[in-house]
This record gives C-alpha cells, structure tokens and sequence, in this order.
C-alpha cells in the first residue's frame, strides 16, 4: 500500500459518510456539523459544498437521480442541482434527541442507516431499512452510536458497531428478503485503539475499519483476524470507502471535533479527506430503488 495522502484539508468538524460517484469520478461525503454534503473530483481536485437545513450522518445515491440522506429529522431525498430537501418519513419523531448517523445501500436498492442519542449518553439508537416504497423497519436496537452497516461481497453477512462499546458484530442477512439474525460479535476495539467508526468490505471479503481517537484504519479478514493496519496523522478516523476507476483508492474522511487547541496545533490536517492505493479493490457503492 501507498502512505495517506490528504487530497483536501476541508478542515470537517464531523466528516462521515464516504461514497464513490463512478459516473463523476467524485468522492461524496458529508461534514454532520458543518451541516454540508462535500464533493470532491478527482480529476481535476475541484471541491464544493453544499449546505443542509439540519444535521445530516449519511448519503447514498438514487437510482432515479439525487441523493438519499439521513437527517436529524429522518429520512430524506436530496436533490444538490435544485438545493431541495424532500422528508421521507422520521421513524424517531418521539426522540428529539437523536439523529440519523451512518447508513449505505444493499444489492437489493434498500438504506439501511443507524441513528444515535446526539449526546452519546442514552441507548436510544437504533438500525433501520428504508425499502424503495418507503416503509422503515426497525432492525435492531439498543446502541448508544450506531456506525456502519456494511456487507460481505455475497450479501450474506452484514457488519454493524456499537462504538461506545467498542464493538462490531456481524449478523446472518437474507439478501432477498432484507432481513437479519443470529447476531454476534465479530471484533472487540481495545481502549487503546479508539473506538470502531465507519467501514467499508473489499472484493476479497476484507472488512475496513476506522478508529475514532484511534488514528488508523484497520483490515479485518472474513475470520476477523487483523491483516492491515493504516496509520493517519490525526486522531479521529471517522469513515472510509472505495473509489477510483478500479476501486483501488481508498478513501477516508477525519473530523476535527473533540480536539482541544493543542491537538489541532499537532494535527493541522485534522478534519481532510485522505486517500491511499491499496492492492485489493472495492465493491461498488449501490444506489437507492426508490
């Protein structure tokens, strides 16, 4: 693998949420706090900004065109062209308190998307699946910070953290049917190593793992053994994903939040966007049904 390289230092209070646009040739990711969605090309390295209404954890691409999003407010569609914000449906109107945080597509064109208690002190998180229709299903509960999901490359597996625990569990996942069980633990984070963030799987299986105050990015195998270990001069690794004409390019996004006036002297890139080569390309980012 290369070393990291920041490709744009946005300077992101809480950058999340990365995912590759393969017709742009563009990395998509969000800053929460700042609140904005970012793009950045990479042909030519031009950035823009997009700001949002409110607090926004994650994106993912339609396949009718635009965006699909989780707000504070719930779930919503985003179209960046016409600066809209169209609400789908808020499964946690009764808890004021959370937000939406981490969320991606499977195979099938449904978000999956974790909220969280904003706070970080109650386990009012919760998963939840938007299918194309629209209807939400809760899928899981009891997660102070969600963070995740991600599959294995069949389908057959779905990753999902419980960051303030420390821990990302893999559940059984029916790729038809959308539904899951068996629920297990997969990796335990040691203090030292900060806490599990955002992730994202390989062609080969290989799980990606940021570590939030861990600086680094982490390889899991199928089995749950560590292969690889990625360093980042900065402490809080928020997310990652794959991009670039062969999904060879790893992409990780930074936040600068929780760092005091001192940490940010010593970490002056805290907040970019990274990227490194690796030799084991990525999965495609799929796109909403509806």
């Amino acid at each position: 693998m290369s070393e990291p390289r920041c490709v744009w230092n946005a300077e992101a209070r809480l950058g999340e949420g990365p995912v590759w646009c393969a017709d742009e040739r563009a990395l998509y990711w969000v800053d929460i706090e700042r609140p904005a969605i970012l793009r950045f090309a990479t042909d030519d390295g031009r950035t823009d900004e997009y700001p949002m209404p409110e607090k926004i954890g994650c994106i993912a691409f339609r396949e009718r065109g635009g965006l699909v999003a989780g707000f504070r407010s719930g779930f919503a569609f985003v179209d960046l062209e016409l600066r809209t914000v169209t609400p789908i449906a808020d499964p946690e109107e009764h808890l004021p308190g959370n937000r939406f945080n981490d969320g991606k597509c499977d195979a099938r064109g449904r978000f999956w998307a974790g909220t969280m208690d904003d706070a970080c002190r109650q386990p009012t998180g919760a998963l939840y699946r938007l299918d194309p229709g629209g209807a939400v299903h809760r899928m899981d509960d009891g997660y102070v910070i969600t963070n995740g999901p991600a599959w294995s490359p069949d389908g057959r597996t779905l990753y999902h953290n419980d960051t303030m625990r420390r821990t990302v569990f893999a559940f059984d996942c029916d790729p038809e049917a959308g539904t899951i069980d068996d629920k297990r633990v997969f990796a335990r984070i040691t203090e030292k190593d900060g806490y599990p963030d955002g992730m994202t799987v390989d062609r080969d299986g290989g799980l990606w793992l940021a570590h939030w105050g861990g600086s680094r990015v982490t390889r899991f195998t199928p089995t749950g053994n560590v292969d690889r270990v990625v360093r980042l001069p900065v402490t809080q690794v928020t997310s990652c994903a794959f991009g670039g004409s062969d999904l060879r390019t790893l992409y990780i996004t930074t936040a600068r939040i929780g760092l005091d006036a001192a940490s940010l002297l010593d970490q002056p890139l805290a907040g970019g966007l990274f990227a490194i080569d690796v030799d084991i390309p990525g999965l495609p980012a799929h796109r909403f049904g509806g």
